[in-house]
C-alpha cells in the first residue's frame, strides 16, 4: 500500500509538468490548428542553456549558487524566448495557415537546429544541476517504506499549478485573451471585426514558448539534465497529450496532460520502463482513433 501511495505522490509532479505544457501549447495550437512539435525543442532548449548558463555562471564568474541559478535562468529565458519570437515571425506565421505537412516539415527543421545549437553550444558535453532542495517532505511515516516527495518537487508543483491557474484567468479577463479567443474560434470573422489574426498568432506563440522555457528550467532543476535528443521526443509527447484533452481548449488539455503524467508513473512502477514511451504514445493514438470527431459534411 505504502509503495502504491508513493508511486501516487510520484504522479503529482509528472502530472503539474504534463499539464502545464499541455496548456501552453494549446494556447498556440488554438489559432493555428496546426501540429507543431517545435513546442517539445522550446521546451528542452530552455533547460538545456538553463544548466549551460548556470554551469559558466558558477565555474568562470565565480557566482554563487543562487546568483548563478538566477544568471542561468535570464540566459535560458532571453535566447529561447528570442529564438520563440524570431521561429513564430519568420517561420510558423507564414506557414501557419497552409497545409498541415508544411508546418510538420518546418517544425521538425525548427527542432533539429534548436537540437544542434544546444549540442554545440555546450560542447557536446552532458552537463548536470547539482541536487537542489533535496530535503524530503514526509507525507505517511511509515517504517519500512514512508511516502515523501523533495521541497523541490512540491515547489515545482505549485509553481506549474500557478502558471495554469494564471494563464486561465488571463486568457478568460484580458482584452488579449478575448482576441485570442475570436481569433481560435473564427480568424476570418475577427479579421472582419478588425483583429489582426497574424499578430494574435504571433503573441500566442511567444506566451506559449514563455510557459515551455519556464517549465524546462522547473523540470531540469528537478531532474539535473535534459538531454539534446529530448526536444523531438516531447515535442510529439506533447502533441498527442494535449490532443487527447482536447488541443484547442487549454484547461482540457492540462487535465489530458495530468492523466497521462499520471499512467505514465504507474507504468513506470508496475510495467518494464523501456515500453513506457512506446505503450503510452499507442494508447494516446488509439484512444484518439477511437473518440475522433467527424466533421458533418454539408
Amino acid at each position: 500500500m505504502a509503495y502504491f501511495l508513493q508511486q501516487i505522490a510520484n504522479a503529482v509532479p509528472v502530472a503539474a509538468l504534463y499539464g502545464v505544457l499541455a496548456f501552453g501549447y494549446s494556447i498556440a495550437f488554438a489559432v493555428t490548428r496546426r501540429a507543431d512539435i517545435a513546442y517539445g525543442a522550446l521546451f528542452a532548449f530552455a533547460a538545456q542553456l538553463f544548466v549551460l548558463f548556470a554551469g559558466y555562471g558558477w565555474s568562470q564568474l565565480w557566482l554563487v549558487l543562487p546568483a548563478a541559478l538566477g544568471f542561468g535562468a535570464l540566459g535560458a529565458l532571453v535566447y529561447s524566448l528570442g529564438a520563440a519570437v524570431l521561429v513564430g515571425r519568420h517561420v510558423m506565421r507564414p506557414l501557419a495557415f497552409s497545409s498541415d505537412n508544411t508546418v510538420v516539415v518546418a517544425a521538425l527543421g525548427v527542432v533539429l537546429v534548436l537540437m544542434e545549437t544546444a549540442r554545440l553550444a555546450s560542447d557536446a558535453r552532458s552537463l548536470w544541476l547539482p541536487p537542489l532542495l533535496a530535503t524530503p517532505v514526509v507525507f505517511w511515516n511509515d517504517a519500512a517504506f514512508p511516502v515523501a516527495l523533495t521541497v523541490l518537487q512540491l515547489a515545482n508543483t505549485l509553481a506549474m499549478l500557478a502558471m495554469i491557474a494564471l494563464g486561465a484567468v488571463f486568457l478568460a479577463r484580458s482584452r488579449w485573451g478575448r482576441r485570442w479567443r475570436a481569433v481560435s474560434q473564427d480568424r476570418r470573422a475577427a479579421e472582419l471585426c478588425g483583429i489582426d489574426s497574424a499578430s494574435v498568432y504571433l503573441s500566442a506563440y511567444a506566451l506559449a514558448a514563455l510557459f515551455a522555457s519556464l517549465t524546462g528550467m522547473l523540470a531540469v532543476s528537478y531532474y539535473g539534465n535534459m538531454d539534446f535528443g529530448a526536444g523531438l521526443v516531447f515535442g510529439v509527447k506533447v502533441l498527442f497529450i494535449a490532443a487527447l484533452g482536447g488541443a484547442g481548449n487549454p484547461l482540457r488539455s492540462a487535465l489530458g496532460g495530468a492523466a497521462i503524467g499520471l499512467t505514465e508513473t504507474l507504468w513506470s512502477a508496475y510495467g518494464p520502463f523501456l515500453w513506457r514511451d512506446v505503450v503510452v504514445i499507442a494508447a494516446l493514438v488509439l484512444l484518439l482513433i477511437i473518440f475522433r470527431r467527424e466533421r458533418p459534411v454539408i
